[in-house]
């Protein structure tokens, strides 16, 4: 049997905003071509690339993310991430200028979209980006919420820690017709039920997030819980074989510990 692949970092960010029925979630749809996940819809997110690790940012530090995280090291890298992919694929700029104002922002809006088009085209690089626009990454408004692991048996594996955000307010979303070919504007319990009843191709980590704050009125709300758990365990499904059929188990749940 080849070796397991071993999971690759990731980093996924929810979007949310106060809509008028509620609280909603940006979520998008991966290509249909894609190799993990086609046709899925999930929050903006992807593998952690090596520039991750030395970016400027404003927010937490290394020492003070990785222990958010439960790492010795490197947990800083995971928040840029989250903000690089929320850019690349759904349009949306978390950045500020080194004194903390967003105001450049949407003045520099024009320039940004033509930047994200050259970075998706790997053209560019998300620093050089930044940094011709005078901007940082903001990191400041980021929660951690969950951690999970695609599970053995995978052809492809991650190690995926999970974060939201209050989307701003001045920005609009759009997905980029490359990775992601839709997206929406969506309340949690509305996309659980859309995917119960086969509306949205919809992954076990991506509903059980979808879940985990679907009961907050506010995005305010959800990122105050996210700040407040004081550990979030880590998530590893288990893919079980019984009577020739193959479901995936999740910790505590009958037969994962077979």
């Amino acid at each position: 049997m080849p070796d397991e692949p071993a999971p690759r970092p990731a980093a996924t960010i929810l979007p949310l905003r106060d809509g008028g029925s509620g609280l909603e979630v940006l979520m998008v749809r991966r290509n249909l071509k894609s190799d993990f996940v086609g046709g899925a819809y999930v929050f903006p997110g992807g593998a952690l690339d090596a520039a991750d690790a030395v970016r400027a940012a404003l927010g937490p530090d290394d020492a003070t993310a990785s222990s958010r995280l439960g790492l010795a090291s490197g947990g800083l890298a995971y928040f840029h991430a989250a903000v690089r992919e929320l850019f690349e694929e759904a349009g949306l700029l978390l950045a500020a200028t080194p004194d903390g104002t967003t105001e450049a922002v949407v003045r520099q809006r024009d320039q940004l979209n033509a930047a994200r088009t050259r970075l998706n085209a790997h053209e560019d690089d998300f620093d050089a980006v930044l940094a011709r626009a005078g901007l940082v990454a903001d990191l400041r408004g980021l929660g951690y919420l969950s951690h999970w692991v695609t599970p053995l048996g995978q052809p492809r594996r991650y190690d995926t820690r999970f974060f939201v955000v209050a989307a701003p307010i001045d920005q609009v979303a759009g997905h980029d017709e490359g990775e992601t070919v839709a997206h929406r504007w969506i309340r949690p319990g509305d996309a659980l039920l859309a995917a119960e009843r086969g509306e949205m191709t919809v992954i076990l980590p991506t509903l059980r997030n979808l879940a985990a704050i679907a009961d907050f009125a506010r995005a305010a709300d959800a990122v105050a819980f996210a700040d407040s758990q004081r550990s979030v365990p880590c998530i590893e499904p288990r893919m079980v074989e019984r009577d020739g059929s193959v479901r995936i188990v999740l910790p505590g749940e009958p037969g994962y510990d077979d």
